[in-house]
Formats: C-alpha cells, structure tokens, sequence
C-alpha cells in the first residue's frame, strides 16, 4: 500500500471505529436504563446465568474497539522512551479507574428515614465496575503489545483463556466450578477485597468485574488490536470483509463447542464468551467496513458518530444525570418517575413503557453528545 492509501486506512477506520463505538454506547444506554428493572424484554437483560442475550455483548465490544483504537495509537507509544510511555499508561489507567469509582459512589449520600444526610464511607463503596475494568483491560493490553507487539498479544491469549479455564476448574469448588457462589472468581474477591466492597446485585456479594475475570477480558482488548492492525495492513475493501465474516463465524463456532465443557457466561467471562463475543465483534464490524466504506454509504452514520466522539464523557452522564433526576423532589415522587410514568406507563404496556422510557433517555444523551460536537467540546483521558 502506498502512503496515501495507508492514510487513507487510517482515516476511513477512524469512521468505522466511532460508528461501532457509538453503536455500543447508544445500547448499552438503553440497557442499562430501563422505566422499570422489572418490565424488560428478554433481548434488553443479561442472561441471569449460563447462556447469552444480545445485552451480554455490550460490555466486551467495548473492550474491543479499545482494542481497536490502540492499533492506531501503539505506533506513537511504542516510539516514546520506556519512562515516558509508562507515565502515560499509568495516568490514564489511574484517571478511568478513579471516574468509575466515583461513579459508583455518587451523590455520595444517602438519606436516613429523618431525612438527615449520611455521607457514604469510601471504604464501603464497591471498588471495581465496568470503568475500572476498562482502565485495567487497557493498562495490561497496552504493556503486553509494548513489550512483545502482534506475537507476545497471540501467544498472551491462548495462554490467558486456556489458564483462566484451568483456574476455574481447579479452585472452584469439586462439581461446582461454575456456580454463584462456588466458583474461584467470588472465592478470590471476597478474599482480597471483601464482601462490603463487592457487587451485590445477584443476591450474594459477588462482582461480574471482578479481579480473576480480568484475565480473560484483556484478551477483548487485545483481539481488537489485532483486528485493527489487520485492518491496517489489508485496507478497507471486500477481502478484508471477507476475513471478519469467516473469522467471526469460525470463532463463534469455537465457542459453542467450548460450551459443552466452559458454559459460555458473561458474569464469569469465561474463556468461551470471550471467543463468541469477539466472534460476533468481527461480524458486525464486517457490515460497518462493507456498508461505511466498500459502499460508501455514510449518510446515516453521524448518529452514532456523536456517541462515538465522546464515549467516555457520555457514558458518565448517562450515569449521572438519571441519578440526578431522582435526587430532584416532585410532590411524593422525584422527577425521574413523574418523567417515566407521566409519559409513557398510562398508555403503554409495562414493557413497552420501560423500554421507550430508555430509548428516549438515550436520546437526551445524544442530544447533550451533540451540543458538545457542534462546540467541537471532545472529552479524552
């Protein structure tokens, strides 16, 4: 390739990039956003085990196009000298990992039945989240491929999920391994971090970002490396997309075979979602790179395109403003509900209710993403 098509690539994969990011970050909104936890459909909620929903992608394929991203930004990481680029990891490693604490804190109060504030003790609020996964999936992936680029990434993956399947089987509990609360994930939480500091959503303290399910959740960043950097080489035409297509299907395939001895499991991450995940990353990725660019249709792209120009900053507001909305009285409710149920819950069923209550909070969203785009106000750690 010469050097105007390479920058060409680079230019055109830039596009395809923050579409898929924003694609991910408009629907990871309108999961985590429903009018009411319990009207949801089925599509729009995690699997509460064993097994995969469309929502269970949503997370890893932000991993991905982390991993994406950094093929474009290695080459000037790897040109700095060792001190500098480890500062450079290490702040923003710090930045993500602090966002995402805070985020888990905040308002950081709470209100007594007298209605007295109750400052939150920081030693009692959960400490990881999907933030704080992300800085250390990015913190890892990028020392890995600095140290060893394209081959040590490979050779760290296989190894990465075969291990973590070895970790599981033989420290969970004897014919229990992949249970709640048997298995070696909750065990290895509840020891280094303690069950006032964990997730408590699925009834027991137990965290689906926890420590030993990183492991396998760096090889999410990694794979997104990978396909990048094969992106960049092959060029954005039919045969790069015909790659994609045929490693999708091949790794999908994988991972339901895995299944049979791995339960495909998000809140584990177990070594066969990563695969599937990763599978069906490609796929859709391969229709992004045919439609945005083979066939140059780009016209409806700027939708996702506000999402995907700044992900981070949207995605804490996404957080915080809903939080916001309920800390604002009105009469006996707060203006979250009174939003909720005075336009949508008296003429719509439940779950349609819920889930146009989160569609249109993803468009609040968007439109926020879009002032700061035309202010050309981008947000980056």
């Amino acid at each position: 390739m010469t050097i105007d098509q390479q920058a060409k690539v680079m230019s055109n994969r830039y596009l395809a990039l923050d579409v898929f990011r924003g694609i991910t970050l408009a629907f990871m909104i309108i999961v985590n956003s429903p009018g009411n936890w319990s009207d949801m459909f089925g599509p729009l909620t995690h699997a509460s085990w064993h097994g995969f929903t469309p929502t269970d992608l949503v997370f890893p394929t932000f991993l991905f196009v982390v991993g994406n991203a950094m093929s474009f930004a290695m080459k000037k990481l790897n040109e700095m000298p060792a001190g500098i680029f480890y500062r450079k990891i290490i702040k923003r490693t710090l930045l993500i990992f602090l966002v995402g604490w805070l985020l888990n804190a905040f308002p950081f109060y709470d209100l007594n039945e007298a209605g007295e504030v109750i400052w939150k003790n920081p030693f009692e609020v959960r400490l990881l989240g999907v933030l704080q996964r992300i800085a250390l999936c990015y913190f890892f992936a990028a020392i890995i491929l600095y140290w060893g680029g394209e081959k040590l990434g490979w050779i760290f993956s296989v190894a990465a999920l075969l291990l973590y399947w070895a970790i599981l089987h033989f420290f969970g509990d004897a014919g229990a391994q992949y249970l709640l609360e048997t298995n070696a994930a909750t065990k290895l939480d509840l020891a280094l971090i303690g069950a006032e500091r964990l997730y408590t959503g699925e009834g027991i303290p137990f965290d689906p970002e926890g420590l030993l399910s990183t492991l396998p959740s760096i090889v999410n960043v990694i794979g997104g490396y990978l396909v990048g950097k094969m992106i960049q080489k092959k060029g954005n035409n039919v045969k790069t997309v015909q790659i994609l297509l045929l490693g999708g299907v091949i790794l999908i395939a994988a991972a339901y075979a895995w299944d049979l001895v791995l339960p495909i499991n998000k809140k584990l991450w177990t070594s066969s979602y990563v695969l599937l995940t990763i599978g069906w990353d490609l796929l859709i990725l391969a229709v992004l790179i045919f439609v945005i660019e083979v066939r140059n249709q780009k016209s409806w792209t700027y939708f996702f395109e506000v999402f995907g120009k700044n992900t981070l900053a949207l995605y804490v507001l996404a957080w915080i403003v809903v939080d916001i909305f309920m800390l604002i009285p009105f009469g006996d409710s707060n203006l979250r509900n009174l939003y909720y149920e005075g336009l949508f819950t008296s003429w719509l069923s439940p779950k349609t209710a819920s889930f146009f209550f989160s569609l249109s909070y993803m468009l609040l969203i968007w439109l926020i993403g879009w002032w700061m785009d035309r202010r050309k106000i981008y947000i980056k750690l």
